[in-house]
């Protein structure tokens, strides 16, 4: 299912929470994406792994196994680090890709493609340089390293530009980063635990997220 650039950010700005799938075993892929959509998550991304332990090949079947199954998620890639991933990504399916950092060939590619392009940066120079080339959301990355107040800072002159905060996002955390000012977060392990996978506990998986989606029922009805 092929979604515009529109379409995808209304999303994000709907859904708000981006469930990063790291190196999930094939064998648990599907009950995992399962669970996560039970518990109310629609945007999940399948990161590529540099070190090699899952192959390309994996990331990109698990990419069109979201795609052409599961209609309503919309699936991402992660950890996307060359213009050539880019491509693979789309072809797969992916509506947008996701990296630790700014590289203007990848941006240019998710461009080209019509993918939304979400880079890595921290500093304010970093922030606004990923905007200039053509970032659609930037990923303010390791956000739990730095905090809710470094997120109010920057966001306040930065405010054009949409933030994502990712890297250290967990269910205390998620409603403050989301009042500094950030569009959405991405959750790896805190959401996606990686020992309810491997010990098929998919419906605590489910719980789990249905906790975090819970953030964001009781943030929209707070605010109206």
């Amino acid at each position: 299912m092929r979604r515009t650039e529109e379409e995808i950010i209304q999303k994000v700005e709907r859904y708000k929470i981006i469930a990063i799938l790291r190196k999930v075993p094939m064998a648990a892929f599907q009950n995992t994406v399962e669970a996560l959509y039970r518990g109310g998550i629609r945007l999940m991304e399948i990161t590529f792994d540099p070190s090699g332990i899952m192959s390309e090949r994996e990331t990109l079947e698990q990419i069109h196994l979201l795609s052409e199954k599961y209609q309503e998620i919309v699936p991402g890639a992660g950890t996307v680090l060359t213009a050539h991933q880019v491509e693979e990504a789309r072809k797969a399916g992916a509506d947008y890709i996701i990296s630790p950092n700014t590289d203007v060939k990848v941006i240019a590619a998710a461009k080209k493609y019509r993918m939304l392009a979400m880079p890595g940066a921290l500093t304010p120079t970093e922030i606004q340089n990923a905007f200039l080339y053509g970032a659609d959301y930037v990923k303010l990355f390791p956000a739990g390293q730095f905090g809710t107040d470094y997120i109010k800072d920057i966001t306040a002159p930065l405010s054009h530009i949409r933030i994502l905060a990712v890297g250290g996002v967990n269910a205390d955390n998620l409603s403050g980063f989301l009042e500094a000012g950030c569009h959405g977060v991405g959750v790896a392990s805190s959401l996606v635990s990686r020992r309810f996978i491997l010990e098929r506990r998919f419906d605590e998986l489910q719980n789990l997220a249905e906790s975090y989606v819970s953030c964001i029922t009781e943030r929209r009805r707070k605010n109206g």
